[in-house]
């Protein structure tokens, strides 16, 4: 007999969807069930079968099945077989009557549920369910004895902290939520689950305050993680590019984290957290351009410290931007611009270089961005030493060999250091600063103008879940200006940003 004629799958040929099948219905028979186990996981290694015999006044047979890995087995051993082969002998000889006695009076774990199909039972042993069949009922009992190997909490590598809490989030989805939980205790915080890919079925929470966080946003998340059709979810980077707006932008409009009192505070602001099972990365939505200037340890330092060093962050975002395109378009077509004794060491410096200033510009900025890459795909230790001795090393060489001047590593080297400091931002300033650089180069200073009125012309027309990318530089809001580019005293940032809350109470503490 044929595996089609076993099991009659039927598959959605209009879609290239791969799991859309529909499974043959629960018999009363444990060994049919156990052979529709047996082919609807395809005889896999890791999917266990425990069979038992019930001693009734006629023996039943019975059978646990659970996949491998995922479940506990002392859980198994300790709250189902014990319990339910010690109380055997007061069960009568009914099966449904038998499940009723086992899912009430037997199996010692909570979390516990009777299903009738063949899809909700396979669903709940992928999950790492145990799934309990017994000869003659057509009930299915799925017991959580669910247990990952998972990775401790500890402080992530990406956002290290000097001051604050270090607590980041892992891959277990229960791990995040609770994450959260501990530092929002309050009954309005809600969370809500969707399963996601056809094939992976990844659960993806979202979590948000009744009351403070907009409804209209609330329900727009719904909707794009609804209408998101994929086989696989694999990582949260993947609902991100599903549900961001400005696909074609480089800039971001949905934030992420791995840091549980920075969401928590997101999340007090207003915002709706996102989790996706498997990855420690949580995202908030809507996320706006002056969340890239500010970190969680702002708020636990004095106002003063925190405003100063905001200033340098937006310094840091000019220079990182706009240094190369300006030394290319002063040296090639505004030397006027330049004071003599400037302009004369310079002209000193690059005299033997073969190449015109913008290709040398652009070869010294390619060559750091390779060491930066290699530095963080190798190995932490041996990445470590890539880039500060290749940096050191090519620099060198390159002005020695005469293929670069001196002031261009400079340029470059000013480039590289304040581009770190806002990581954020990372990405688009690479693209916005060969996109500026170009211009500068074709037609210097008038050009770069252009480029940085496109650039911020397309920043403004940006959305993030219906507010405006810039809020509250664009459009003007001054009540939430006490929190960019400076930050008051604490006593001041009580309320919070009309922006992204339905209503307007309480404190908020970050």
């Amino acid at each position: 007999m044929s595996r089609k004629q076993r099991l009659p799958f039927k598959r959605n040929t209009e879609s290239n969807i791969q799991d859309e099948r529909k499974y043959p219905a629960i018999t009363n028979r444990v060994a049919e069930n156990k052979a529709t186990l047996q082919e609807v996981f395809h005889n896999s290694t890791d999917i266990k079968f425990r069979e038992f015999q019930i001693p009734l006044q006629n023996v039943t047979g019975a059978f646990l099945c659970y996949m491998e890995g995922m479940v506990s087995e002392d859980s198994i051993n300790l709250n189902i077989m014990e319990p339910l082969l010690e109380a055997s002998q007061h069960l009568d000889n009914s099966s449904d009557e038998v499940m009723t006695f086992i899912k009430n009076r037997i199996v010692q774990i909570s979390d516990l549920s009777e299903v009738t199909t063949t899809e909700e039972m396979v669903n709940g042993i992928m999950v790492g369910k145990t799934a309990v069949i017994v000869e003659g009922s057509n009930k299915i009992l799925l017991i959580n004895t669910i247990r990952y190997d998972a990775r401790a909490v500890e402080e992530p590598d990406t956002e290290s902290t000097v001051r604050g809490p270090r607590e980041g989030f892992t891959e277990v989805l229960k791990t995040n939520t609770s994450l959260i939980r501990r530092r929002v205790k309050n009954p309005n915080l809600v969370f809500e689950d969707m399963e996601i890919g056809k094939l992976t079925k990844t659960i993806v929470r979202i979590g948000y305050i009744e009351g403070i966080a907009k409804e209209e946003v609330v329900k727009e998340v719904k909707k794009r993680l609804k209408s998101i059709e994929t086989d696989s979810i694999l990582g949260s980077g993947y609902i991100e590019q599903f549900i961001e707006d400005g696909k074609n932008s480089p800039f971001p409009t949905v934030g992420n984290s791995e840091k549980s009192d920075k969401v928590a505070a997101k999340i007090l602001e207003g915002r709706v957290a996102i989790i996706c099972d498997g990855t420690p990365f949580v995202l908030t939505v809507p996320f706006l351009f002056i969340e890239a200037f500010q970190v969680p340890e702002d708020y636990y330092s004095k106002y003063f410290i925190t405003s100063f060093i905001r200033l340098i962050r937006v310094l840091a975002l000019f220079l990182t931007v706009l240094t190369p395109a300006l030394f290319v378009a002063a040296a090639t077509f505004h030397q006027e611009m330049v004071p003599t004794l400037l302009l004369t060491t310079m002209a000193a410096a690059e005299e033997k270089v073969p190449f015109p200033v913008l290709i040398e510009a652009l070869l010294m900025i390619v060559v750091f961005q390779l060491l930066r890459e290699a530095g963080v795909r190798m190995p932490r230790p041996i990445g470590s030493a890539i880039s500060i001795v290749g940096a050191l090393v090519i620099g060198e060489a390159t002005v020695q060999a005469g293929l670069v001047g001196a002031p261009m590593v400079i340029v470059v080297a000013i480039t590289a250091i304040t581009g770190f400091i806002i990581p954020v931002l990372n990405n688009p300033i690479i693209l916005v600063r060969y996109f500026l650089l170009f211009l500068a180069g074709s037609l210097g200073l008038y050009g770069l103008l252009m480029g940085i009125l496109v650039v911020i012309a397309h920043v403004c027309s940006l959305r993030s879940f219906g507010v405006p990318y810039l809020t509250p530089i664009a459009p003007v809001v001054l009540s939430e200006w006490r929190d960019f580019p400076l930050r008051l005293p604490i006593k001041f940032m009580k309320k919070k940003p009309h922006s992204t809350v339905e209503t307007n109470k309480g404190d908020v503490s970050k």
